[in-house]
């Protein structure tokens, strides 16, 4: 069953200096909760993208019994790592401690990125509070996620290590440095780096065709999360590239919703 939605738009979660951080919300309308609450975070290659063009999609999950958020971050290179992953860990924790108010179970959270935003999201499942790179507000609440989906999501940005046209086109701009210079820092910002015991559940999706992001980041991060005892399950879009739209995304976002259900309950 479909349940009626409403929508709150513009919702300040953070001001950093005179930059307003934002999200918009949509939940279940009429209905008591709580719900489990899902996080989605845009691409654009850490330095564009806006939190506006995954509207449509938190609409669709919430009436499906989620409060969902998509969420704004600070953008790459006027903001360097790790202003991402800072903020987007912020939105968790100020969705956590205002989970009365918006009809939210704090202990059920997920979290559903595509490119870049794959990779933050991929960072929310498996860091924890020791890790670092929190952020300043709201800091009683936890900023980790019990379920991620991540679409094409880079997970090692040691891959990268030799390709001098992406740490140019992408990686300089966000980390200040090459590989070389600074490989710690390409390990700081890599979700595998973090992957322990008691993780969060993943799916991914990747094609086989991904010029940007070789399915080889999804394999190997679902590889190390199994070694863990997590559940990871990568699935394979053959002969597609970086993102996919028309019957494949509907198709692709049923498979996210079902997982969210069976991994968050309703």
């Amino acid at each position: 069953p479909r349940h009626a939605v409403v929508v709150e738009n513009d919702i300040t979660f953070a001001k950093v200096g005179d930059q307003e951080l934002q999200l918009d919300l949509a939940r279940p309308k009429d209905l008591p909760g709580p719900f489990p609450a899902l996080v989605f975070i845009h691409g654009g290659g850490w330095r564009a993208g806006s939190r506006h063009h995954l509207r449509p999609q938190i609409k669709d999950f919430a009436a499906h019994g989620f409060v969902c958020a998509t969420v704004s971050y600070r953008l790459a290179p006027q903001h360097p790592w790790p202003c991402q992953i800072e903020d987007c860990k912020t939105a968790v924790r100020f969705l956590k401690a205002n989970a009365a108010k918006y009809h939210i179970d704090p202990k059920r959270f997920g979290a559903i990125g595509y490119s870049a935003g794959g990779h933050l999201s991929c960072l929310l499942g498996v860091m924890d509070k020791q890790d670092g790179l929190e952020g300043k507000e709201y800091l009683d609440q936890s900023s980790k996620v019990q379920a991620v989906v991540s679409f094409f999501g880079p997970t090692d940005f040691s891959l990268y290590a030799k390709d001098e046209s992406a740490q140019k086109s992408f990686f300089i701009p966000l980390l200040g440095a090459s590989f070389q210079e600074k490989p710690e820092l390409y390990r700081q910002a890599s979700p595998i780096a973090y992957v322990r015991k008691n993780t969060a559940s993943f799916l991914f999706f990747h094609g086989t065709r991904d010029p940007l992001v070789p399915i080889e980041h999804s394999h190997r991060m679902a590889a190390k999360l199994k070694e863990m005892d997590s559940k990871a399950e990568v699935y394979v879009l053959e002969n597609y590239g970086h993102g996919w739209g028309g019957e494949k995304l509907q198709e692709t976002l049923a498979k996210s919703l079902k997982f969210f259900k069976e991994t968050l309950g309703q």
